[in-house]
């Protein structure tokens, strides 16, 4: 089959694009942020075009990497007759415009937190003073800051945070939510859907989201994921399923997955939508496939039944590996582009890799080097993810940590090390009220 992929970062498809070359499919990617020298990610690895648009009707299938990438104009390629599987401008704001979200769980009968909707930072501080609580913080729009998603401990901290936006920013950079906390377990649901309904499958998954072990540090977006496939969920019957009409007008085809709070009485408080790949949870699921991805998702554009598309009950675990300065950008990409990563790659997820040498490697192509030595080399700090399968959540995690170290390369690679640790103690807490049911730690 004939692929496009149009990326915006590049720092998700192309373990999905060296799979699917690997299957026999021919790929085209296009990366909006890709650079020769400073982001060189899939040079020398897959075949990157500089232009998607020439490339649109040769395709047979196109799939759109994240919401950030020609929202408006994949309208038009779609009614020009493009199988596109991905968002469009209505389904990106469903995660980008976290108030248009709550009205969408609203508008289905699921109950969400109390929240506001301000334009300003004076009312809000305003507000946090009236109230003397802390909020969570989230901005309804697409922003590059991402301290800007803040979840409070204290009114002080909260209040802290408000006026330093308010003294880099002036105004915000766009509306924001002040929603009230929920306490308990973090759990979420995915699932793909299309023209023919949900897939089957439920995607059950953790994300591990803080830098470092014991969820401390900055937000990163995902240092780790633990997810299975199953066939019934009832966390899914409570805030998937009551989408469905909502989701037809919509006219997406993509995956639809809702981060939750189970709080102390078993109640599931939606938080919000991630409407596209996400990543590295699509990396991790791929060990879950049963079949070809790229068959599974024309099926999914068809409307066709994908059953046995996932290996249901297993648990996959993904633990991201990285270099510093992550999750800051370097200060001069040399530091971090053409250092050789060698040692064996089974169970491991190409992120920001090139396969040719940046400007500081050894100066030579794969090709030439000696056998043994390294297929990929950094093209950023975000290198890649080491995922594990088994029957257990412990043991998935043990399989995904030994993928990691059999990576080898001259510098200083981490990662967290709990992934999957907080299951112990939150999976009980979770089956007591029916959800995650017969997922072992």
């Amino acid at each position: 089959m004939r692929v496009l992929l149009i990326a915006n970062n590049f720092d998700g498809f192309l373990d999905l694009a060296l799979r699917a070359q690997d299957s026999g499919h021919q790929v085209k990617v296009f990366a909006r942020k890709y650079h020769p020298q400073t982001r060189p990610i899939g040079k020398g690895l897959v075949e990157l075009v500089s232009d998607f648009r020439p490339w649109m009707r040769w395709s047979e299938l196109v799939l759109l990497e994240d919401n950030g990438v020609y929202m408006h104009e994949m309208e038009r390629w779609r009614r020009e007759g493009c199988r596109i599987i991905g968002g469009n401008q209505d389904s990106a704001l469903w995660e980008l415009d976290r108030s248009l979200g709550m009205r969408i769980f609203r508008k289905a009968g699921i109950a969400i937190p109390p929240y506001r909707e301000f334009n300003d930072y004076d009312a809000a501080i305003a507000y946090v003073t009236s109230r003397d609580e802390p909020f969570a913080s989230k901005p309804c729009g697409a922003v590059d800051d991402k301290s800007l998603s803040y979840i409070a401990k204290t009114p002080e901290d909260l209040l802290f945070m408000l006026r330093r936006w308010k003294s880099k920013h002036g105004k915000p950079p766009c509306p924001f939510i002040l929603q009230e906390k929920v306490s308990g377990v973090e759990f979420a649901v995915g699932g793909w859907w299309g023209p023919g309904g949900w897939c089957e499958g439920w995607e059950e998954n953790f994300e591990h989201k803080k830098l470092m072990p014991g969820d401390l540090g900055p937000n990163t977006g995902e240092m780790g994921t633990v997810m299975r496939y199953v066939r019934s969920c009832k966390l899914a019957d409570q805030v998937l399923t009551p989408l469905e009409s909502q989701l037809e007008r919509l006219g997406y085809i993509g995956n639809v997955d809702v981060n939750c709070i189970v709080d102390e009485d078993g109640t599931a408080w939606p938080l919000e939508f991630t409407m596209r790949f996400g990543w590295p949870a699509f990396s991790i699921e791929t060990a879950l496939f049963d079949c070809d991805p790229i068959e599974f998702f024309s099926a999914l554009y068809e409307g066709e039944s994908a059953r046995g598309a996932h290996r249901l009950n297993e648990i996959a675990a993904g633990v991201v590996m990285v270099i510093p300065p992550f999750p800051h950008d370097p200060k001069n990409y040399d530091d971090v582009v053409g250092i050789p990563l060698t040692g064996e790659d089974d169970g491991w997820h190409a992120a920001e890799l090139t396969g040719s040498p940046g400007r500081n490697g050894p100066g030579q192509s794969p090709s030439a080097q000696a056998p043994n030595s390294s297929r990929f080399w950094s093209a950023g700090s975000y290198l890649g993810i080491g995922v594990g399968v088994a029957s257990r959540t412990t043991a998935a995690c043990k399989s995904a940590y030994a993928s990691l170290t059999r990576i080898k390369m001259p510098a200083s690679p981490f990662w967290r090390n709990d992934i999957g640790k907080r299951l112990q103690k939150a999976l009980p807490e979770l089956q007591r009220h029916g959800f995650a049911r017969g997922l072992e730690y």
